[in-house]
């Protein structure tokens, strides 16, 4: 008879069990980890800054944010209750209590609490936009924020304002003044373009111990394109909405001694009946200035260009140019432009002899050159 020997050494097949298990013991359960985002005592923490609660190897069983008179503040668990974040605005320069309770996979609990202080700014700046929410707007309208208090940390505060656009539309940001920056893209807006500006400042420092007041979201969509063309050497304006001209206009600028600026303007605001006060632009009466009354006018900058009504040039509509500056038009065209602008419609000036517009006078965003603007100016 022969003996064949069988394989029984020491090795791995010692740990297997007849049931093919290993015998092992299994790790021992983790305790958990309990992290509150703010530590205890913490001084000057921003009311912007989310107020969060953590447990690993484990479940959050209760967290309680609680104010200075004691009343709980909103949060929010996630569904695996490992997470817990406020939902409700903390406030300026107060004391709050973060309470917060965990049991780990070891089935032990463990608790923990956080007392800090929110910042006490020096002051807080509220932001205003125009165009304001739920407006239509014409192509060439820029998005401008105005800050109430002076910005020191420009960068940062451009990071609060969220520009959303549907379709997608790159831009920038430029700054005219340490309170005024806008926002717009290369070339003009798109004809239906919806856009949101989501002001997200509240809790957050633009510097200077300035912290912002309220977040704000404003809505806006883009109308048809109308853009006027106007020439000071022809004396017309061509309207074209849309690419297509549906309107030419006989029109007068400014005379040889007050010659309308060239470029780009963007409508502003509209009047059915004005005072066109010379004395607002730093020109007195004595010096030729003058106070007229005028019908149908919609004002093109800040320094006093306005289509208006001018019944008294009509002769000379078409023909030279007697204005103080403005772009005058008879009564009938006058009110259909009232009628059928609206703010953010283009006006080129060309060949009036008059120099260039400048950047700062109303809308005038459009005469900094693109690869100035992406510069910002800041």
């Amino acid at each position: 008879m022969i003996l064949i020997a069988g394989c029984s050494g020491g090795g791995e097949g010692a740990s297997i069990a007849a049931g093919g298990e290993s015998s092992a013991a299994p790790p021992p359960a983790k305790p958990v980890t309990l992290t509150l985002a703010l530590n205890n005592g913490a001084a000057d923490v921003s009311p912007g800054l989310p107020v969060i609660a953590t447990a690993a190897d484990g479940k959050l069983d209760d967290v309680k944010l609680f104010n200075g008179d004691g009343k709980a503040v909103e949060g929010k668990m996630n569904p695996e209750s490992t997470q817990w974040t406020n939902t409700e605005p903390l406030g300026y320069s107060k004391t709050y209590k973060l309470v917060a309770t965990a049991t780990g996979a070891d089935g032990k609990q463990q608790a923990k609490e956080s007392t800090f202080t929110t910042v006490k700014p020096r002051t807080l700046t509220y932001v205003s936009t125009n165009p304001m929410d739920g407006t239509t707007i014409g192509v060439g309208q820029p998005l401008a924020f105005y800050f109430d208090e002076p910005v020191a940390d420009k960068v940062a505060a451009e990071k609060m304002l969220e520009i959303t656009t549907e379709p997608k539309v790159e831009g920038a940001f430029y700054w005219f003044n340490k309170k005024e920056v806008h926002w717009r893209p290369e070339t003009f807006w798109k004809p239906g373009t919806k856009i949101t500006m989501n002001i997200k400042v509240y809790g957050k420092h633009i510097g200077d111990g300035i912290y912002g007041q309220e977040d704000r979201t404003i809505t806006t969509t883009v109308g048809d394109s109308v853009v006027y063309e106007a020439d000071g050497q022809t004396h017309q304006v061509n309207v074209k909405v849309n690419g297509q001209v549906v309107r030419t206009m006989p029109t007068s600028m400014g005379n040889a001694a007050n010659t309308t600026p060239t470029g780009t303007y963007v409508l502003m605001e509209k009047h059915d009946h004005m005072i066109m006060d010379s004395t607002t632009y730093g020109l007195a009466l004595e010096n030729g200035g003058y106070k007229t009354p005028v019908d149908w006018a919609y004002r093109m900058s800040n320094s006093g260009i306005f289509f208006h009504s001018a019944p008294w040039s009509i002769g000379d509509q078409g023909h030279r140019n007697v204005s103080h500056g403005c772009l005058n038009l008879s009564p009938e065209n006058a009110k259909w432009v009232i009628d059928n602008s609206k703010q953010g419609d283009v006006v080129v000036v060309t060949n009036s002899g008059g120099p260039a517009l400048e950047a700062w006078d109303g809308f005038g965003d459009w005469q900094v050159p693109w690869n100035q603007w992406v510069q910002g100016n800041r």
